[in-house]
């Protein structure tokens, strides 16, 4: 899929060719810097975009059906692809109790009414651990773990069978993101829910993820199930992150120079050249296509010139 913007200098491309596919009861984890094009590419499956987004090319398959042709989105949004939004402290109404807004994603995802909708809402809590009691509390008076788990207890009411979770640890403490992960954990094995995993924690994904894409300014760079990615991380970019994490058993971490293009920055080639100790002469001219690197690993880096072009 090709995304991009109306910006006052004219329209500029912010995705190029994004694709992946979210597998039954798995967590895909979508990696990179900040402003890479994690959300922007989760949000374009529910259509969530901004007025100046235009999509320019490619679909999103889900059913057998391309959900940019789709023109009812109300029916997929909540009650067969679910978010879990990056900021649970504001994505909740400050103005009405965590039970009045779960029934009310009940009521318009499910057509239930009265006890029937009040009873699935408690069932949902009950799922993430909170008990029914706190029906009745106010966002302000839950804990942003609790916040959290609420959030994830409106997304599992309407029974989901793609759930986007883009960071849904950020600002939570090391034991309450432990507790989200587990719920997510069992979530995907007890329902068989697709998981897609936004996030730049790499620890996150290697305890986690049951499959890796890499994305660096707007484009997936290397996809591989996530032991084979840990194990053996091919691309440039992939390997960069790598070091430069705090568990890489070095003293000194390694920084990655540079800084990420901006959206108006056209740059030929491979878009991570500039970045790179490997850069070659073809880097700089032509756009890498993805080589077969390993089983299911795909890398998009010139360097791998004995691998087989997919």
């Amino acid at each position: 899929m090709n995304l991009g913007f109306e910006l006052e200098c004219g329209f500029r491309q912010a995705l190029f060719d994004v694709s992946f596919n979210l597998k039954k009861g798995e967590i895909h984890a979508l990696v990179g810097e900040s402003g890479c094009g994690k959300t922007i590419s989760a949000m374009s499956i529910l259509k969530l975009l901004p007025k100046t987004s235009r999509i320019t090319a490619g679909e999103i398959c889900f059913e057998a059906e391309d959900l940019l042709k789709h023109k009812n989105m109300q029916d997929v949004r909540g009650a067969k692809i679910a978010l879990i939004p990056q900021d649970p402290m504001t994505s909740l109404n400050p103005l009405y109790t965590i039970g009045n807004q779960l029934i009310e994603v009940i009521e318009a995802h499910q057509g239930l009414r009265g006890a029937e909708a009040f009873d699935k809402a408690v069932e949902a809590l009950k799922t993430v651990q909170i008990p029914p009691e706190r029906m009745n509390s106010y966002p302000h008076e839950f804990s942003g773990g609790m916040k959290q788990r609420a959030i994830i207890a409106m997304a599992l009411a309407c029974n989901a069978e793609i759930l986007i979770a883009d960071e849904p640890t950020t600002a939570l403490d090391v034991t309450i993101q432990a507790q989200i992960m587990k719920l997510l954990n069992e979530i995907k094995t007890n329902t068989g829910t697709a998981i897609l995993l936004i996030t730049h924690d790499f620890a996150l994904v290697g305890e986690n993820a049951d499959f890796v894409s890499v994305m660096y300014a707007g484009r997936v760079v290397e996809s591989a199930p996530a032991k084979e990615f840990f194990a053996h991380p091919n691309h440039p970019y992939s390997q960069a992150l790598m070091r430069s994490l705090p568990s890489n058993g070095k003293k000194e971490l390694e920084t990655i120079p540079g800084q990420p293009p901006a959206i108006r920055q056209n740059i030929p080639g491979c878009r991570f050249h500039p970045r790179c100790k490997s850069c070659m002469e073809i880097c700089t001219q032509e756009v890498p296509p993805f080589f077969n690197v390993g089983e299911g690993h795909l890398s998009a880096c010139f360097s791998n010139k004995l691998g087989t072009r997919n």
